[in-house]
């Protein structure tokens, strides 16, 4: 049979072919006032997608430019701040915080699990500069409760600021950011909107903006006082990737369709479908007789799960891949050979979800001697949960004909 490449991975996720088109036509020059008023809209849309009144600035970069712009611009060297980790993203914290010199307190958790807030509670000190933290910790599939931690910080009575990586969190969580009081929110180009590599965003509250007048750690590029006021006339500091912000101005159109023309409506609805595209997926790894890496914190991101005692992971990816085209990710570093991943992330639907689990399945049979297997039984999950979390009223039939 023919094969048809398939991305499952998050990050770069499939694109959306409307954005493509936008791509190839993007032919404008950056200085013009036609630029301008699509960088504007852009920014514009970007603050009802993230969910924010505060500024959003763009950043021709991937996401770990926008992490490193927020230790950079947020600190200086001596400070002390707190960085959640709990997988390889969480661990990227860690590096940009000392790499800016940065007193760095960290609080662990295993990966595929995440933080318990009395650590946290106990981690924070009065000198607290930062707190840096994920939303969803690709590497392992797993959530953590950005809410919760917020909660906290307003509880102890911390001047502490919330930075939150939710590069692959934006599109797959509910976030009510200005309410909980986050401060700088991280996403990135190729993740739930669809388009390529290349494009960071993030939005910045009034109490970040203040802190960087006293902040003392060098910035050039990554200069976000620079940005807001190149922003404030629709034009980025330095050359903008234009394809790209065409890109995003496309998929921004598409998730608001997904809303009746409504953006903040097409984003819940884009995340409520990673959510069901994820119940779905952990229902049928279980129905397998397989185990989720993170049963506890699950994502809608990403599903991380474990192979068959004595399987290395990479043996199911390699099986997908030959198979089917189909691409699922391995772990990360040491979780190399010990978990794939499977991405629900951006343009993906109950039919990808289908399709996926249903190569599973063939996977499964030749190559993983499960238990009891039998063919059917994760795509019957799925379609279970679907059915569930789709239900929705069906208007009675009109009684007579002639009522036409």
């Amino acid at each position: 049979m023919i094969r048809k490449t398939r991305l499952f991975t998050p990050g770069p996720t499939p694109l959306l072919p409307a954005a493509q088109f936008a791509m190839a036509a993007a032919d404008i020059h950056h200085r013009t006032p036609e630029f301008r008023a699509l960088y504007q809209r852009v920014l514009d849309q970007l603050k009802i997608f993230v969910g924010t009144k505060n500024d959003v600035l763009l950043l021709a970069s991937s996401g770990t430019g926008a992490m490193e712009a927020s230790v950079s611009n947020l600190t200086s060297p001596g400070d002390r701040v707190l960085v959640l980790s709990a997988g390889k993203f969480g661990e990227r914290w860690e590096a940009l915080t000392k790499a800016f010199g940065c007193v760095v307190d960290v609080v662990k958790a295993p990966n595929g699990q995440t933080f318990r807030l009395e650590d946290v509670r106990s981690s924070l000190k009065p000198e607290t500069r930062a707190v840096f933290m994920q939303a969803t910790e690709s590497s392992t599939g797993a959530r953590h409760d950005v809410k919760g931690v917020a909660e906290l910080l307003r509880s102890a009575n911390s001047d502490a600021l919330l930075v939150v990586d939710a590069i692959t969190g934006l599109g797959t969580t509910h976030f009510d950011i200005d309410a909980w009081g986050v401060d700088i929110l991280i996403g990135g180009s190729q993740k739930a909107v669809m388009i390529p590599p290349g494009l960071a965003y993030l939005s910045v509250s009034d109490r970040a903006w203040a802190a960087m007048e006293t902040s003392k750690n060098p910035r050039y590029y990554f200069d976000l006082r620079k940005e807001r006021k190149n922003a404030q006339k629709g034009e980025s500091a330095y050359t903008p990737a234009v394809a790209l912000i065409a890109a995003m101005g496309a998929a921004l159109d598409y998730i608001a369709a997904q809303g009746g023309g409504d953006l903040a409506a097409g984003r819940k609805a884009l995340v409520d479908n990673a959510e069901t595209c994820a119940a779905m997926t952990r229902a049928a790894v279980e129905a397998l007789g397989l185990k989720l890496f993170a049963p506890d914190a699950p994502s809608a991101a990403a599903t991380a799960i474990l192979p068959p005692a004595g399987v290395d992971s990479g043996v199911i990816v390699k099986e997908l891949k030959l198979r089917f085209a189909a691409i699922v990710t391995n772990g990360q570093g040491e979780m190399k050979g010990q978990i794939f991943r499977i991405a629900h992330i951006g343009f993906f639907d109950y039919m990808d979800t289908i399709a996926i689990l249903a190569a599973l399945e063939q996977v499964a049979a030749s190559a993983l001697n499960l238990p009891g297997f039998e063919f059917g039984k994760a795509v019957a999950a799925a379609q279970k949960v679907y059915a569930e979390r789709t239900a929705r009223k069906v208007e009675p039939a009109l009684e007579a004909v002639g009522a036409r």
